[in-house]
């Protein structure tokens, strides 16, 4: 990296200003918010964005002459041409509107599977997916008689390539695979596993959930076939996401939503689709959510991203460092190379009766299996603290995650 980048300064100060949620109150006690993996605070720009939506150009998108409906598809597709600069996706009919990264792995798994799925072909995911990442492609195998294979983890929540090199048959229709683990932080090498399949004309899906807030992702440098996410992990509102899929799969994929505006022509006979994005976007959409969208990109665009590595990096680092100090504590996937995410227990605890104690004390984590069961069973253990930080959090909110942690040890060690 280059030096100069370490000595960057990085003002979280006003930073935080531009989320008013920080500001609150939690059980009497400063918010201490450490729950970034399940969704992330949203900045005043966000908020103004939608509620400029709703008092000033309500109004239903593409159909309509007039002005309101114009002003708002002119807002909404522009909100969809800022994803795509922001992404760096070639055209923005790659870039598709969904409900969130479970919708978006849903869309690709049933018309991926409806199109080119047979029986004895193979879907390959890893063992590091979140639930999303694991039931569609279950189901969708069932349904074509395909076989799932799943590539296998250590210890530590890496994946073992040798495996995946194994694994990648030609029998292997699609791989689809996480980028950062929502449970453990591990990054997964993800540009390693495209080149791998793309060697043998295999598609890969990438779920980019954890990554967005974290990075600035690049699709051309990727090459990832598809690339799925969700507006909330990112400063953004709830309900809306993005599919980004290579013009060339998508163009053969069937859609597996019906309804308006995904049609060119209709009779009672036949239907004829849409040309893309469209063909993938059935019925009206979320039409604040994707303005809200555009307004995260703009806030995570004028970003130095070099800074906010280093300080997440350096914040990581802090509160792991502190929190092994804590006897009978256990951090899953303590390796150098990972996202901002502590997954931990306590001997003899369980995660539920931390994660409560820390509440009545306003630090907001997550506790539980966070939708990835078959990481809990691997460990045999029922679920994790898991605290995940952003670009928000402060090294004096590590320092009280950690006392307390403390006094829940405490507590509860009576």
């Amino acid at each position: 990296m280059n030096q100069s980048v370490k000595t960057m300064e990085w003002n979280v100060t006003e930073i935080r200003k531009q989320f008013p949620i920080l500001s609150r109150e939690v059980n009497g006690k400063p918010l201490v918010y450490l729950d970034n993996g399940a969704t992330s605070q949203k900045p005043l720009s966000v908020i103004k964005a939608i509620e400029e939506y709703y008092t000033k150009y309500n109004s239903n998108i593409h159909r309509g002459v007039h002005q309101l409906s114009q002003e708002a598809t002119i807002a909404y597709e522009g909100a969809r041409e800022k994803i795509r600069k922001y992404i760096n996706a070639e055209h923005a009919h790659e870039v598709l509107f969904t409900s969130g990264t479970t919708d978006a792995i849903n869309t690709v798994a049933y018309s991926f599977g409806s199109t080119f799925l047979k029986p004895g072909d193979e879907i390959l995911i890893s063992a590091l997916e979140h639930h999303s990442n694991i039931v569609p492609w279950q189901m969708v195998c069932n349904e074509y008689g395909a076989n799932l294979k799943v590539i296998p983890m250590r210890r530590d929540g890496t994946l073992i390539m040798d495996r995946f090199a194994e694994l990648l048959t030609e029998k292997v229709k699609l791989v689809s695979v996480v980028h950062i683990s929502n449970a453990l932080g591990v990054i997964n090498p993800v540009r390693e596993i495209i080149d791998a399949a793309h060697a043998k004309n295999i598609p890969v899906l990438i779920d980019g959930a954890q990554s967005m807030q974290h990075s600035n992702m690049d699709m051309k440098m990727l090459d990832a076939d598809f690339f799925v996410f969700s507006a909330h992990k990112m400063f953004g509102p709830t309900g809306i996401g993005i599919l980004y899929g290579k013009e060339k799969w998508l163009n053969k994929m069937k859609p597996w939503k019906g309804g308006g505006d995904m049609i060119k022509s209709v009779t009672f006979e036949k239907t004829t689709y849409n040309n893309l994005p469209h063909k993938f976007e059935a019925g009206t959409p979320h039409i604040e959510g994707g303005i809200g969208l555009g307004a995260a990109v703009d806030f995570l665009s004028a970003l130095n991203w070099d800074a906010v590595r280093v300080y997440e990096r350096e914040l990581l680092q802090y509160a792991t460092q502190q929190l092994k100090t804590i006897e009978g504590l256990e951090i899953y996937n303590d390796v150098e190379h990972k996202a901002s995410v502590i997954s931990f227990n306590i001997n003899g605890l369980h995660p539920y009766d931390v994660g409560t104690i820390l509440d009545q004390q306003g630090i907001a984590v997550r506790t539980g299996h966070h939708c990835t069961q078959p990481i809990m069973d691997y460990f045999k253990i029922p679920g994790t603290v898991r605290a995940s930080f952003a670009l928000y959090n402060t090294k004096e909110e590590a320092d009280k995650l950690v006392e307390g942690v403390k006094k829940a040890v405490k507590m509860l060690k009576k």
